[in-house]
């Protein structure tokens, strides 16, 4: 007889061996949506897919996100459900946490126990930071109302089925910026004649380490990393245009604000200094991601309910998230769930070799079960 624990291996893997990226969910949405009306939910399509359960009558409804996309990553794996689609791979587990997330939904349909109604979000395109940008702009805070929404991600490296999260930011924003210079390019063997644009970027690469070093308070958590230098150089041609581009973490806005700010100014002393032309560009990609007081304490509760080891007040998280999105429109607790310390399971997100613990989906679909009925009682509105 197949168990539920099977049940929820098997589509996780299968999940698994049909990774698809940001936007181009296609095959997973309609797998998602199948599972969801298959338990009899009334299901919703968009840019991601919803299903709607309710209980009784009550009239509060909280919200449950899951993420479905992968990354542009060969798989090297050897288990025997790979990757099917080269140069696609599901290295962040989001396979597990649609699993999980359809687990809930089924044991909920099955056993009830709570009040109210719950709205299962399957978002797509979290890695880029548009999913649920793009699901909100479609309306779907309006359509299906929430007062709470949470979301669970896994975390390689910490004891199997452990929860930490903490009230207040818990993950970083990400800007990404580029910085164009125009000098003026020439013969190797004849610098003074014209104005070499790598020796300006390469000041300006060091310059930026100090905003993080020397501008902001110890501690602050943020993140200078210049991640590209294209030039138009050539073996024997000094170039006369770079192009730097990278990554800004910050834990909170006025920091993130502060970096662009230094960013500005540096950019432009460096400029004046070597006579060129220089822009700049910074775009927020991902906003911090902040929990709420009550619905972090729920999440410790329900945890502790479920048999987790909970840890409270963790560390923030250095990556980011658009759950950001969501918890910046509605209350919300964004958590991690430890996937292990040893062999694939333990290795880092984005990781070639990295793979979902499949002990958790037992454990991540009993603490949904546990918060819902946490946070809609049977009995009470």
């Amino acid at each position: 007889m197949t168990t539920f624990k099977d049940r929820l291996t098997a589509l996780r893997r299968d999940f698994h061996r049909h990774p698809e990226l940001g936007f181009q969910e296609d095959r997973t949405k309609a797998k998602v949506a199948e599972q969801l009306r298959g338990l009899g939910l009334e299901v919703h399509q968009g840019a991601g897919v919803i299903g709607l359960l309710r209980a009784r009558q009550g009239n509060r409804a909280i919200g449950l996100r899951a993420d479905m996309d992968a990354l542009p990553i060969d798989e090297i794996s050897t288990h025997d459900y790979v990757s099917q689609t080269p140069g696609k791979m599901h290295a962040c587990g989001h396979d597990g946490h649609m699993a999980m997330l359809l687990g809930a939904a089924e044991r909920l349909t099955q056993e009830q126990g709570f009040d109210g109604t719950v709205v299962f979000i399957f978002q797509p395109n979290e890695e880029h930071g548009l999913g649920a940008q793009a699901m909100i702009a479609e309306g779907v805070l309006e359509k299906f109302p929430i007062e709470e929404v949470y979301a669970i991600h896994n975390l390689p490296g910490a004891p199997v089925g452990q929860i930490s999260t903490r009230a207040g930011q818990i993950c970083n924003s990400e800007s990404l910026f580029e910085i164009s210079i125009k000098g003026k390019g020439g013969h190797a063997s004849m610098p003074q004649a014209g104005v070499d644009a790598i020796t300006v970027g390469a000041e300006l690469v060091l310059a930026l380490q100090t905003i993080v070093s020397r501008k902001l308070a110890p501690g602050a958590g943020a993140v200078v990393s210049v991640t590209e230098f294209q030039t138009d150089g050539q073996r024997n041609v000094l170039p006369g245009h770079a192009v730097l581009k990278g990554d800004v973490r910050a834990r909170v806005p006025e920091d993130r604000k502060s970096v662009e700010r230094f960013m500005r100014q540096i950019a432009t002393g460096v400029a004046a200094t070597h006579g060129v032309e220089v822009e700049m560009s910074f775009n927020t990609e991902f906003v911090e991601a902040i929990n709420a007081e009550g619905p972090t304490e729920a999440v410790y509760r329900a945890g502790e309910a479920a048999g987790c080891e909970v840890i409270r007040n963790r560390p923030p998280m250095s990556f980011s998230e658009d759950f950001a999105y969501f918890a910046e429109a509605v209350p919300g607790c964004f958590l991690l769930l430890g996937n292990g310390e040893n062999g694939p399971n333990g290795q880092p997100l984005h990781s070639a070799d990295y793979d979902f613990n499949d002990a958790l989906l037992t454990i991540g679909a009993e603490f949904w079960v546990q918060l819902v009925r946490d946070r809609l009682p049977a009995g009470k509105d």
